[in-house]
C-alpha cells in the first residue's frame, strides 16, 4: 500500500511536476521561454493542483476516489508527453495544469486512501514512506536531466524520455494500491473525528499558506537561481539532486520528531529551519553554502507537508482527504501567486533576491502563527498532548 503511494509520488510529482524545474533553464536557452513566462507556467501548474485539491475536499466515496487516483496516473503520463509535442505557450500552460491535477491525485487522494486503510487496519498512521517518493522523485528528475545532457539531448527529447519513465512508474502505482471494495470486509471501526476549533483552523490555514509561498520559490526556481550565481554555472541540477536526496529520508525523521514533540512543535521547527535554508543563498555565494541550503530546504519542505497532512488525517480519520484538501487549497493558493510574482520581479530586476526575501519572511510568519496556536489554543495543546 505505502509503496503504491511511493511510486505515485515518483510519477506525479517527480516526473509530471518536478521535471519542469531542472528543464526550465534548458527550455529558456532553447525556446522563447523567459523568466516571467516560466513563472506563469509554474503558477498554472498550481492552479491545476488547487483544482484537484478542491475535488479531493468535496469527495466522500472511496470507490470514486480510487478511480480518480488512477485517472491521475494517466494524466501524469499524458501531460509529460504533451510538453514534448509543442512550443506553444498556451498549450504548455494546459499541460502544466493537467500535471497539477495529477499531482493532487498523488498528494491528496492517494494520501487519504492510504491513511484510511492504515487507520482501518490498526497500523501506525504515518505517511513517511509514501512521501519519501517525492524527495527521490525530485532527485531522480534532476539526475535524469543531467544524464541526458551528457548525450547532448535537447529539451524536447528529454521530455520524451520522461514520458517513457512515467509509463514504467505508473505500473506499480496502479497495481499495488488495493481497490477499496476488495478491503472493505477487513475493515474495522475507524476512530471518531476530532474537529478542531475555528480559530485553530484559521491560523493553521494561514500558516500553511505561508509555508506554500516559501516552498514554491525554491522548488520552482532553485536550478535557475543557482545557475545565475557567480561561479556556480553548471551546478543548478546538483543542488536539485541534493534537495531531493535530503527530502527522501527526512519524512521518516520528521515522523520520529513529531512522536516526541507533537505535530505542531515539529512543524514550527521545520518552518524555522526552512527560513534559514531560503536565506543562505542570499548571504553566501559558495557552492557548499548553496548545497547546504538545498539539503536543509529538501529536509524541511517535505516534512512540513507530511506532518500537516498526517495531522489532518488524525483529526478526521473517517474522511482524511476532506481536511487535507482544505489545507492544500491554502498551500496551493500561495503557489499560484508566488511563482508568477517572483518570475515577474526577476524579469524586471534580473535577480531573484527580492523573491527569496519575501519567501523567507512568509515562512517566518507561518512559524509565528503556529507558535501562537501552541501557546493559546486548547485544540492545539490537546493535539500535541496526544501525539
Amino acid at each position: 500500500m505505502l509503496l503504491a503511494g511511493f511510486f505515485s509520488q515518483l510519477l506525479c510529482l517527480g516526473v509530471a511536476r518536478f521535471a519542469y524545474t531542472p528543464l526550465l533553464p534548458i527550455m529558456q536557452q532553447q525556446t522563447q521561454l523567459d523568466d516571467a513566462t516560466g513563472g506563469y507556467l509554474a503558477a498554472t501548474n498550481y492552479l491545476g493542483y488547487m483544482a484537484g485539491a478542491l475535488l479531493a475536499a468535496s469527495l466522500n466515496n472511496l470507490q470514486l476516489k480510487d478511480s480518480l487516483y488512477r485517472l491521475g496516473l494517466l494524466l501524469a503520463i499524458i501531460s509529460t508527453l504533451g510538453m514534448a509535442l509543442t512550443q506553444n505557450i498556451y498549450l504548455w500552460a494546459c499541460w502544466r495544469f493537467v500535471a497539477g491535477l495529477s499531482s493532487a491525485g498523488s498528494m491528496l487522494i492517494a494520501s487519504g486512501l492510504i491513511m484510511h486503510w492504515l487507520l482501518s487496519h490498526q497500523q501506525r498512521a504515518e505517511l513517511g514512506i509514501h512521501f519519501a517518493g517525492l524527495g527521490l522523485g525530485i532527485a531522480m528528475s534532476a539526475l535524469l536531466v543531467e544524464l541526458l545532457l551528457t548525450y547532448g539531448l535537447d529539451w524536447r527529447a528529454q521530455w520524451y524520455y520522461f514520458a517513457i519513465l512515467a509509463v514504467g512508474l505508473a505500473i506499480p502505482a496502479w497495481r499495488w494500491l488495493p481497490r477499496p471494495e476488495l478491503t472493505r470486509k477487513q475493515h474495522t471501526t475507524v476512530p471518531a473525528d476530532s474537529p478542531p476549533s475555528k480559530r485553530f483552523m484559521r491560523l493553521m490555514l494561514a500558516s500553511y499558506f505561508c509555508a506554500g509561498y516559501g516552498y514554491v520559490i525554491s522548488a520552482t526556481f532553485i536550478v535557475t537561481i543557482v545557475e545565475r550565481m557567480p561561479g556556480l554555472a553548471g551546478s543548478g541540477n546538483l543542488s536539485f539532486i541534493v534537495l531531493g536526496l535530503a527530502a527522501a529520508p527526512a519524512v521518516l525523521l520528521w515522523d520520529i520528531i513529531a512522536r516526541k514533540t507533537g505535530y505542531l512543535k515539529a512543524i514550527t521547527l521545520a518552518l524555522l529551519v526552512q527560513m534559514l535554508a531560503i536565506l543562505l543563498p542570499l548571504w553566501f555565494n559558495s557552492l557548499s553554502a548553496v548545497l547546504f541550503s538545498a539539503a536543509l530546504f529538501g529536509a524541511t519542505f517535505i516534512g512540513i507537508v507530511s506532518l500537516v497532512l498526517t495531522m489532518a488525517g488524525r483529526l478526521y480519520p473517517s474522511k482524511p482527504a476532506k481536511l487535507m484538501g482544505k489545507m492544500t487549497l491554502a498551500y496551493g493558493s500561495a503557489q499560484v501567486v508566488a511563482p508568477a510574482l517572483t518570475g515577474y520581479l526577476a524579469e524586471v530586476s534580473g535577480y531573484y533576491d527580492t523573491g527569496l526575501l519575501l519567501a523567507a519572511g512568509m515562512v517566518g510568519l507561518g512559524a509565528g502563527l503556529i507558535a501562537a496556536l501552541i501557546i493559546s489554543d486548547q485544540t492545539a495543546q490537546q493535539l500535541d498532548a496526544n501525539h
